[in-house]
């Protein structure tokens, strides 16, 4: 009985990790990116999470998407931020705003070409149980 329920608990061990998709060449963040979180609700299945995010000088967020719509503020330094033709969309200083669409058709970076760090203040408005982003393959830059 041991020896047929450690082959069940195995073979679906084996089946679940077979599911786990794992995006080809995903761009993990920078060292040092971080983000803490400020406040966190949910309202009728949509999750509202404010985080501080800082990105160290010359690192960047990584190529990524996100499930719902993202609000920023600037605090401190500059965003470079770069869509999926490779091309700056966006360059946000300390008191911009900026708003960031869903889905895996905005795929984007983050980064932080200048000399200090640079600190957000982001508003999440997610599906129920989403993750902040989504990991995507960098499109074809000559960036990271």
């Amino acid at each position: 009985m041991r020896a047929l329920l450690r082959s069940g608990l195995a073979t679906t061990a084996a089946l679940c990790l077979s599911l786990v998709a794992v995006p080809a060449h995903a761009t993990p963040p920078g060292p040092g990116v971080s983000g803490r979180i400020i406040a966190q609700t949910t309202v009728d299945g949509t999750d509202y999470t404010l985080r501080e995010i800082t990105i160290p000088p010359g690192q960047a967020t990584g190529w990524h998407y996100h499930d719902g719509t993202l609000y920023a503020y600037v605090k401190q330094g500059t965003l470079s931020h770069f869509d999926s033709t490779c091309s700056l969309d966006g360059r946000y200083q300390a008191g911009d705003s900026l708003t960031e669409p869903p889905g895996p058709d905005h795929v984007h970076i983050g980064r932080n070409l200048g000399t200090t760090p640079l600190v957000l203040d982001v508003l999440y408005v997610l599906p129920h149980g989403a993750p902040f982003s989504e990991d995507a393959a960098n499109p074809g830059c000559a960036f990271q």
